[in-house]
């Protein structure tokens, strides 16, 4: 009996984990390109979920066409809010600790307006939505909404790494992550390019909202602050400031959450916490980051 609950665990927390790659990928790429921590991820992930639930509410539309509007308003809404807001940041003698002051209370707006607009109890949405009844995969049945979840995180993932390494802007934007002010004396466009990186993060953060309700079972306006700890989990785990490397991130923190939910049930909520200080305290550069000699 224990080695097919191991096999369900692993089974699930692969696909578990390829849903948090993408809850974590938009904060590492804003990090990676503007090393600027914005705290406020998580609550435009809730937004995202709400949108989900307010448009298939309102309007029957499926949550698929829902990510589709999601991704175009969220990726128009970072260019204006990058322009208004991260340049400031940027021109600031310490700005990692003023872009978390700032979206510390961003953050807290955003939830603020929320719970006011539409209230503090959950949301969710119909499983049935992506289809009735479990798929059984190596003896172990998941919910078709956590494959079908997991399958548009990698599409998301696979479409940002072809972003990065097969297209120009993404040469672009990589050489911005690498030195910005290289970048900036070789005359790119640093502020353009940075301004759709921010556009596309919101966007995978709104996706990834879209699909929180089968995922976590539901939605909430406070939502955004354990989010928020999970995906810097998933991204220091797999190196911050590597959006590639946040897919191992995502893989370890999944089947760490479903062994931990196997066989440690009453200590699975505390893992993001637990990830968090392991890898600081022994790999505090991640798992694929390299280590910096000190003089």
């Amino acid at each position: 009996m224990g080695a097919p609950m191991l096999t369900g665990a692993l089974i699930a927390g692969v696909i578990f984990g390829l849903y948090f790659t993408l809850v974590g990928l938009g904060l590492n790429l804003v990090f990676g390109v503007m090393r600027i921590v914005n705290l406020a991820h998580g609550d435009v992930l809730m937004l995202g979920g709400i949108a989900a639930w307010a448009l298939f509410s309102g309007f029957g539309l499926h949550p698929v066409v829902t990510a589709l509007l999601v991704l175009v308003v969220f990726l128009l809404a970072g260019l204006p809010l990058y322009y208004a807001v991260v340049p400031r940041l940027l021109r600031s003698r310490d700005a990692e600790m003023l872009s978390l002051i700032l979206f510390f209370g961003v953050s807290q707006m955003i939830e603020a307006v929320t719970t006011i607009s539409i209230g503090a109890t959950e949301r969710s949405l119909p499983p049935r939505l992506m289809g009735v009844g479990p798929i059984i995969l190596l003896g172990t049945r998941l919910p078709k909404a956590w494959f079908f979840s997991a399958a548009v995180s990698a599409l998301a993932v696979l479409a940002v790494y072809l972003y990065l390494y097969r297209t120009r802007l993404g040469t672009l934007t990589r050489a911005v992550m690498v030195s910005r002010d290289e970048a900036l004396a070789t005359g790119i466009d640093v502020n353009l390019v940075s301004a759709i990186a921010f556009g596309i993060s919101l966007a995978l953060a709104g996706i990834a909202g879209v699909f929180a309700p089968f995922i976590m079972g539901s939605i909430t306006p406070n939502m955004g602050v354990a989010l928020n700890i999970t995906a810097f989990a998933v991204i220091v785990v797999g190196t911050l400031g590597n959006p590639v490397g946040t897919i191992l991130g995502g893989i370890i923190y999944g089947v760490s959450v479903m062994l931990m939910q196997t066989y440690l049930s009453s200590w699975a909520n505390l893992l993001p916490n637990l990830l968090l200080i392991a890898v600081l305290l022994v790999r505090p550069e991640g798992i694929l980051g390299r280590k910096v000699r000190r003089a």
